[in-house]
């Protein structure tokens, strides 16, 4: 195997493990952000929030008839 080659080969690599590590980086840090959301919703006392979170599509609009 040529030398040349073998030095692209390892760069290529070296380039996709960081791209990697890089991306998991990214979604421990989504998945901590999320976990502490969820552990400041658990302590939270306040049930309207909690519906809230739960179900963010009801009480948005109001029905009126004239």
């Amino acid at each position: 195997m040529d030398i040349a080659l073998l030095s692209m080969v390892m760069s290529q690599q070296n380039v996709m493990q960081q791209a990697s590590m890089s991306v998991m980086k990214q979604a421990m840090g989504s998945a901590e952000q999320q976990g502490d959301a969820l552990q400041n919703l658990m302590t939270t006392t306040d049930a309207a929030a909690i519906q809230q979170a739960a179900q963010p599509h009801l009480g948005g609009n109001i029905d009126l008839k004239l």
